[in-house]
């Protein structure tokens, strides 16, 4: 029997254990780091496209708010005769944030809209400066001519504004969904890791209970046979692991001790049958 242990393997029982808890451990570490480098990278994008889309709003805002002051400066001069100084616009900061809009912008489609916005300003800009002129003027009622000729203008570049604003409002949506979508399907490597490891931890269960738990229960049940009722001990199953050898080694065990048992009890009874037939004598 000792030859028999040392030619077998003798970490087989501990290699199965170990082997389907680290296949675990690796599906779990390896959809792990899947997930995080999928929500790293989606995350970096789309949050840079949303404080893109952001810094555009606010852009558009700011312009929105620098021709509506001008606007209502004007309409304050035509309608005081008694203000001897015009309104001042500052061009070189309400282009640059033209400028920084179309920077900003991350969609190609929108620097058209971008471009209406200055052609829009550039139109109104040109009108307004015919200010002076109609306030001097004589024969040019100044607010029909905000109200014919200046309002209008404004009105455009107030309207190419807006359009411009609710175009990158909905990506922003838009983006807005995307980081959410992504998210879930960053997740998703996770979810499928947690099933499959659930799976295999199910068949870890399934394989220890069949191939060890109910035979090491079979060998009880055996062996408590032996024991209590002097039965043989005659379980025995298909196996090339340490379970297998040790029930074995019990049913060897077991099969001499029952031997050595008979072997004590016939000699009992030769030593009785002696001793009878002496004290008959």
């Amino acid at each position: 029997m000792k030859k028999k242990f040392k030619g077998l393997p003798q970490l087989k029982l501990r290699g199965k254990i170990i082997a389907s808890l680290s296949s675990i451990a690796v599906i779990l570490l390896v959809s792990s780091i899947i997930s995080v480098m999928e929500y790293r990278s989606m995350s970096d994008y789309v949050s840079s496209r949303i404080a893109d889309n952001i810094s555009s709003i606010n852009l558009a805002r700011g312009l929105a708010d620098a021709g509506n002051d001008y606007n209502l400066d004007i309409l304050a001069v035509i309608g005081d005769d008694n203000l001897s100084s015009l309104p001042d616009f500052n061009q070189a900061e309400f282009l640059s944030h033209c400028d920084s809009l179309k920077k900003s912008l991350s969609s190609g489609k929108m620097v058209p809209l971008a471009d209406s916005v200055l052609y829009a300003y550039s139109a109104y800009m040109l009108t307004s400066l015919e200010l002076p002129e109609v306030l001097k003027s004589d024969f040019i009622d100044s607010r029909t001519w905000y109200f014919d000729r200046l309002q209008p203008r404004y009105n455009r570049l107030s309207a190419a504004i807006d359009r411009m604003s609710g175009v990158i409002y909905n990506e922003l949506k838009q983006n807005s969904a995307n980081f959410d979508s992504g998210f879930y399907r960053s997740i998703m490597p996770g979810i499928v890791a947690v099933g499959v490891g659930l799976l295999l931890v199910i068949m870890l269960m399934l394989f220890i209970l069949s191939d060890y738990v109910r035979p090491i229960n079979k060998m009880l049940d055996a062996f408590d046979s032996y024991r209590s009722y002097n039965k043989k001990y005659n379980y025995s199953f298909d196996g090339d692991d340490q379970l297998s050898e040790l029930n074995e080694g019990i049913s060897e065990l077991c099969a001499e001790n029952l031997q050595l048992r008979r072997r004590l009890q016939a000699l009992r009874k030769q030593k009785e049958h002696k001793e009878k037939t002496e004290s008959a004598q």
